[in-house]
């Protein structure tokens, strides 16, 4: 895949976003089940760190194409939704740059 594009980027955010908010919750389980607390605080870092890029890529696209604010607020949904970044991948982000397939 091409990173250079701001909607390319923006993209590989959402997925390794995804991923992060899916492993926020298994390190959750560790911390509280089990009394490891090192991973969560790796994990919510790097999640916080991600979501903070997903919405400054989520601006710069909505400046650069020109997306309305229902498509913007559509995609800031799908951040704080449980595999919601990937949906958006599929179904937003991928027609988009015309291609059918996620990242």
């Amino acid at each position: 895949m091409n990173f250079k594009t701001i909607l390319s980027q923006f993209r590989a955010i959402a997925i390794l976003e995804g991923i992060s908010y899916l492993m926020l919750g298994i390190t959750m389980a560790l911390k509280y089940g089990f009394k490891m607390g090192l991973p969560n605080k790796i994990v919510g870092y790097a999640h916080g760190l991600l979501f903070i890029l997903y919405l400054v890529w989520l601006y710069l696209n909505f400046i650069e194409r020109k997306w309305s604010l229902g498509k913007v607020f559509l995609l800031f949904l799908a951040s704080i939704v449980p595999f919601g970044t990937f949906w958006a991948d599929k179904s937003i982000l991928s027609k988009e740059t015309g291609n059918k397939q996620s990242i």
